[in-house]
């Protein structure tokens, strides 16, 4: 057989592959939110990318991180707990923000981020918080604009950052950090630090990467993620819009129609529906030729 057949049918097998794992996805994500295992989902997510990774294998090495910590719950007070998983994560075992490129896509797969012991705040949090789960220390995504802390269920006032070496946080310093990475161009508002859902935490993760793959102009992915971002999120109308337009640039012009369709009949605030109106005349017009 000549390489490009042979390419061709691996292509097909990589791809068939990647549909298996996101079925799989599809079926966590439709239970119950309090159901939704954040550690094999993420693992989910990264076997898309790695057609050979095995999930058990990933779940077994988190498994080991958190035994080494497990002897040293002495105490059960929040911040006790708190200070000694922040120091064994980030000052024994050296997992860190991934600063310098912060856009790698490794940054977003939970195997890479246990690997490299390097990752962007959504993925680090979400490795303190099953690490904590693991060792009965109960934690919560907080999910500010622009950034992603952790809290301990019984300390409310206390706030952990994984990206910058799990250090803790007040709500002040937590009003500092936003008024940083957004360049104080957000008010602020006592509801960002509000915990968020498990499935609020994977599609995060997933919009991370969304970003990543259309950097790369990488739309097959692109259109992938939103799918499942939908799939966690079937209210977010600007997901539907998005996904319109990225079927729009795949020649998918039916699909492309539909997904701006329900962006429009939404009823959410359009301050791009001149834009969108135009690209849905534009879309009939292909569809009539």
């Amino acid at each position: 057989m000549q390489l490009a057949g042979m390419q061709e049918i691996g292509r097909a097998w990589r791809n068939m592959e990647a549909r298996d794992v996101w079925n799989q996805f599809d079926r966590m994500v439709s239970s119950p939110d309090e159901e939704i295992d954040l550690s094999r989902a993420a693992l989910l997510i990264a076997a898309t990318e790695y057609s050979n990774l095995s999930i058990e294998r990933e779940l077994f090495h988190l498994d080991g991180i958190a035994e080494g910590i497990a002897p040293r719950m002495e105490d059960d007070t929040p911040l006790y707990q708190l200070n000694t998983l922040s120091e064994y994560l980030f000052d024994e075992l050296k997992f860190a923000g991934n600063h310098t490129n912060y856009h790698d896509p490794r940054n977003s797969f939970l195997n890479d981020v246990m690997e490299r012991k390097r990752g962007i705040p959504i993925t680090l949090s979400l490795l303190y918080i099953e690490v904590g789960k693991r060792i009965g220390v109960s934690l919560l995504g907080i999910g500010m604009p622009g950034h992603f802390i952790v809290r301990h269920r019984d300390e409310p006032e206390v706030f952990v950052d994984p990206f910058h070496g799990g250090i803790l946080l007040s709500v002040d310093e937590c009003m500092e950090r936003l008024k940083q990475v957004t360049q104080g161009s957000l008010e602020w508002d006592a509801e960002y630090l509000e915990p968020v859902s498990s499935r609020a935490i994977i599609a995060r993760m997933l919009r991370n990467l969304k970003l990543v793959y259309l950097q790369r102009r990488n739309y097959e992915r692109v259109l992938a993620t939103i799918d499942r971002v939908i799939a966690l999120l079937p209210q977010d109308a600007v997901e539907f819009r998005d996904r319109g337009v990225v079927n729009y640039r795949l020649g998918n012009f039916e699909e492309a129609l539909e997904d701006l369709h329900v962006y429009v009949a939404s009823g959410e605030e359009m301050p791009d529906g001149v834009t969108v109106h135009k690209l849905m005349d534009q879309i009939r017009d292909r569809l009539e030729e």
